[in-house]
């Protein structure tokens, strides 16, 4: 049972997730208004008392990315005025994380900053979910609770029973990721080479493994414009390859990829609730739900236990 310190609220950009969540603890989302002034600023009121509580806030960093973050700088500072205990930020999506490392002169590091800030107004711990670079959990001084969505898509992916699977790394940064799902499925992997023109834009060059008549799984942590995708795809089928599975944590879906990703030679795309989809998707779109794992963390969390209990492989 949770005592009656504890709050979860919800920001604007995933409300549904916010409320399986609350289904799984057993308990309402806290009241709190979010509204937005003719400027565009935004405006936060608490609209029951969260003196002395641990307050729960969950905001994923979806479109429209900044508004979402400045949303949640608010609430966090509204949170601290209010005399919350903690303040706990469950963010499945963590935003900016593809920018952790300069890789060239006179960039920023903007991973790093947005933890900066995070901290600085007042979060006292971060939950979230397949993060980019799990190195971005060294950029906050208080604790990261770092989860993954892997084990949820194994277990739909095993029971699918799927014919000659072998598990695709769309490029050598997931290719951890695909052999530990390769060994959930039993299944060989392989690994595409590719070279980035520029951002969102990709050109496969070699493939490691053996993909003739297998039918591939490609494994991601994000998709944003499905351009990439779409090339590992074809590129899979110039190889003989069958169609396709493409799984992914985090489905930002920037522009047209709804659309990018209803591809012929795509069999099937399974990802996550960690950011909110519009209902009018193909049928091709399978959403599984990360709502009981984060209401599992969130009950460790304020009851104690261990996260690493989440995770089929401890050593995640």
């Amino acid at each position: 049972m949770f005592s009656d310190k504890f709050r979860l609220f919800s920001g604007s950009s995933n409300q549904k997730l916010a409320e399986s969540i609350s289904s799984e603890l057993g308990m309402p989302l806290g009241k709190i208004k979010v509204s937005r002034f003719k400027s565009g600023e935004i405006y936060v009121h608490y609209e029951e008392t969260i003196r002395n509580c641990d307050v729960f806030i969950l905001q994923s960093f979806s479109h429209p990315i900044n508004d979402h973050f400045v949303e949640l700088l608010v609430m966090i500072d509204a949170a601290k005025r209010a005399s919350a205990r903690t303040v706990n930020i469950i963010m499945p999506y963590y935003g900016y994380a593809r920018q952790e490392r300069k890789a060239a002169p006179r960039e920023p590091i903007s991973a790093k900053m947005l933890a900066d800030v995070l901290t600085t107004v007042g979060a006292n711990r971060v939950i979230t979910v397949d993060l980019h670079a799990p190195a971005i959990q060294g950029f906050f001084n208080i604790p990261v609770d770092h989860l993954t969505a892997l084990d949820i898509i194994s277990d739909y992916l095993k029971g699918k029973n799927i014919k000659n699977p072998v598990v695709v790394s769309p490029d050598a940064g997931r290719a951890s990721t695909a052999e530990k799902l390769a060994n959930y499925l039993d299944s060989p992997f392989a690994i595409m080479i590719k070279k980035r023109p520029a951002h969102n834009e990709s050109v496969i060059t070699h493939v490691i493994g053996d993909v003739t008549g297998q039918t591939p799984i490609i494994i991601e942590d994000m998709i944003d414009t499905g351009t990439t995708i779409v090339n590992v795809v074809e590129g899979l089928k110039e190889r003989g390859a069958e169609d396709v599975y493409v799984c992914a944590t985090h489905p930002l879906f920037s522009g047209p990829a709804l659309q990018r990703l209803d591809h012929p030679n795509i069999k099937e795309v399974v990802v996550t609730d960690t950011i909110l989809l519009p209902e009018n998707r193909s049928e091709r779109f399978t959403v599984l739900s990360v709502a009981p794992m984060l209401a599992e963390a969130t009950r460790i969390i304020v009851q104690g236990g261990s996260i690493s209990t989440l995770f089929k492989n401890a050593g995640v």
